[in-house]
């Protein structure tokens, strides 16, 4: 059986006494096994990072900059083999796994720019003979907690920036499919990076709990479920760290009366059933407004039933299997209760068959669907798209903003006074305008609203800079010996 590594100082090290199994979703076997690290193991690594931390810091911008350049090129380069190696682990198709790496690289390309972005400012002569300047400086070691859905976008979001800033890192990838992350720590190695600056320890909780409670990581960053999600903050905020935890999402897509509903029913299938709707910016409920809901539910369900389901390494497939088997009883359960909840399962996903061991299901479309059913409360994380029927854009609105997610939404209209009042009035982190995944590009950030969020700061672009740096102001003064003077008043800008 393959064991899949750490990797630590610049190597690969196997060290785990504990392991767990690596599944292909596609066949339901088990492929390898995991080293899963104890607190111990974990706490070895944080003092590896410890280590690196001062001379990565004191590299240049030049140099830094220079390492993400080659990791473009080597990510470039190696895009195919590192998208097989995603398909062969999380089961999506290989063109989406190849997406989500392209993704991951806008941020590698804005944080290649870090001798402008870490600029700091400055001010001469804010009081007589005496200059202000701010610098940004790293936090010290950073923990990057990734989830399994995008195995290799999200570590390069955080762990680019987190780099670029002069942090060093210590990545826990989803003990699911941990070989992307272990794929990614070699690129940066090939790329010049200094060994020790990035670690990729696996692990379960016992990884997770060590990293947020050690004192010598100053930072964590996560993204999961809300539960999750809002214990890491709870626990790692009360032991002094910057946290930023991205939780779930429940993602509402509104079709006005007036919108191209053959577009809308296009942008419903890909945005909801895309990567088996395994993705935090997933649509997973169509809001229909006024008295286009039958239209448009005929128009989806007419696109289903030519969905291509199957193994992600087959070029035919436009949708994989889900990552577990518990994932695919969990969504299994979801659709048999929303008819007892009083909704009309219009499209079944449990009766699709296949010819296969592999963590496979149909997707599902659910109708009268109402807030307070499971099938709308809970976040899914699967292919069930539920439609809720509103009679009004203002009932839309109100739909949105009452639900306790606000990671991203997304109206379908050709009016742009609708756009722009959406725009105005809605309270979600990342809104399309016939956009169905508004995921921003890399120059600016990523990141929800209310449960979807914990902590102030979102992932990647810039407000990833402000995450992993300290501002330090200096207040300086070159007086004249004769200048000098006893003075217990408080300073003032004279």
């Amino acid at each position: 059986m393959t064991r899949i590594p750490h990797y630590i100082n610049g190597k690969r090290v196997d060290s785990s006494v504990r392991t767990g199994p690596v599944f292909d979703p596609a066949t339901g076997a088990v492929t390898a096994e995991v080293g899963l690290a104890s607190a111990a193991e974990v706490a070895d690594v944080v003092q590896v990072a410890r280590g690196a931390r001062s001379s990565w810091r004191a590299t240049s911008l030049a140099r830094r900059s220079d390492v993400f350049f080659r990791l473009r090129h080597l990510l470039t380069e190696r895009r195919e083999e590192l998208a097989r190696i995603i398909t062969a682990e999380h089961g999506k198709v290989l063109d989406d796994a190849a997406g989500e790496i392209a993704r991951g690289m806008e941020n590698v390309e804005f944080v290649a720019g870090l001798i402008h972005l870490l600029k700091g400012e400055h001010s001469e002569q804010v009081s007589r003979g005496i200059d202000v300047h701010q610098v940004k400086q790293p936090v010290g070691v950073v923990a990057c907690i990734t989830p399994f859905n995008f195995p290799a976008m999200v570590p390069l979001w955080m762990v680019s920036s987190a780099i670029a800033c002069g942090n060093t890192v210590i990545l826990k990838p989803s003990e699911k499919d941990p070989s992307a992350a272990v794929f990614i720590a070699e690129l940066f190695s090939a790329a010049g990076l200094p060994d020790g600056v990035l670690n990729v320890v696996h692990g379960d909780k016992e990884a997770v709990d060590a990293l947020i409670d050690d004192k010598e990581v100053a930072a964590v960053s996560f993204v999961g479920s809300t539960p999750i999600a809002e214990a890491i903050y709870q626990r790692a905020s009360s032991n002094g760290k910057r946290v930023q935890a991205l939780g779930g999402a429940k993602n509402h897509m509104v079709v006005m009366p007036d919108a191209d509903l053959d577009a809308a029913a296009d942008a419903a299938v890909s945005a909801a059933y895309g990567s088996a709707g395994e993705r935090c910016m997933a649509v997973s409920v169509l809001v229909a407004v006024g008295d286009i809901a039958d239209s448009l539910i005929s128009k989806v369900t007419e696109r289903l039933g030519a969905l291509r389901i199957g193994a992600g390494t087959d070029p035919n497939s436009e949708m994989g299997p889900l990552i577990s088997k518990e994932a695919r009883d969990r969504v299994t359960s979801y659709v048999a209760g929303a008819a007892a909840e009083g909704a009309s399962v219009v499209v079944d996903g449990r009766e699709q068959v296949f010819d296969s061991d592999g963590f496979f299901i149909g997707v599902s479309l659910i109708d009268d669907v109402r807030p307070g059913m499971k099938v709308y409360d809970d976040e899914i994380f699967g292919p069930v798209l539920s439609v809720v029927r509103v009679g009004t854009y203002e009932d839309a609105v109100e739909l949105t903003n009452a639900n306790p997610y606000g990671n991203g939404v997304a109206i379908f209209t050709r009016d742009g006074k609708s756009a722009r009042e959406f725009e105005f009035d809605i309270e979600v982190g990342m809104v399309g305008v016939n956009v169905p995944i508004p995921v921003p590009v890399g120059a600016y950030s990523f990141g929800g609203w209310k449960k979807s969020l914990f902590g102030d700061s979102h992932i990647y672009g810039p407000e990833s800079i402000h995450f992993y740096t300290r501002s330090k102001v200096v207040t300086t003064r070159w007086p004249d010996a004769s200048e000098s003077q006893i003075d217990l008043g408080f300073p003032s800008n004279a």
